[in-house]
């Protein structure tokens, strides 16, 4: 084998990796944009480009989502007597 023969050999490998590498990436991104697109439909309720939810993409119903001072269940735990008596506490 000459070296002639092994630099031939060399740029073929690379030219293949590089080939094969640059499919996959295509083939990634590609799909990653075309999956990308699915999300930009409109909600059921609202204005937004994004389905927030699955029970929002099957049951076409408006959505109604809590603002982030609404008490969340039976009970608020952030308001729990505990933390509310410790914060009294710590104040001066």
């Amino acid at each position: 084998m000459s070296a002639a023969d092994a630099q031939q050999i060399g740029i073929g490998a690379l030219q293949g990796l590089a080939s094969s590498t640059i499919f996959v990436l295509v083939l990634f991104i590609g799909f990653c944009v075309i999956v990308g697109f699915t999300k930009l439909k409109k909600t059921a309720g609202g204005g937004a480009m994004v389905v927030k939810s699955l029970d929002e993409r099957i049951s076409h119903i408006p959505m109604v989502y809590l603002t982030p001072n609404a008490p969340r269940g039976p009970a608020d735990q952030l308001k729990s007597p505990e933390l509310v008596e410790a914060a009294a506490v710590s104040k001066p």
